[in-house]
């Protein structure tokens, strides 16, 4: 299995779990992991996902899921573990 990371960052708002984690169940990805934090009204979310079972390619997730962020004022991207293991190597 491949496991894609999903980052989500910016200013708090109502609805932002839901409308992204809609577009996962909606596309057959499933969360195997998440975790979120408010911090002085910033919003900050982190999901290990499995997108094996989704009819959509990595890229197009990745595009969809950026075009909703900026139509939200937020920063989502999606990377490969294994792109996001090497960029947090010490």
């Amino acid at each position: 299995m491949k496991r894609v990371i999903i980052t989500v960052v910016g200013k708090d708002a109502v609805g932002i779990i839901a409308r992204v984690c809609t577009y996962l169940a909606e596309n057959q990805i499933n969360i195997l992991d998440i975790s979120q934090t408010i911090v002085g009204g910033y919003f900050n979310m982190m999901m290990v996902t499995d997108p094996s079972k989704s009819p959509r390619e990595t890229g197009v997730i990745a595009d969809e899921l950026d075009e909703m962020g900026r139509s939200m004022g937020l920063s989502i991207r999606v990377m490969g573990e294994d792109i996001f293991n090497a960029m947090h190597r010490i």
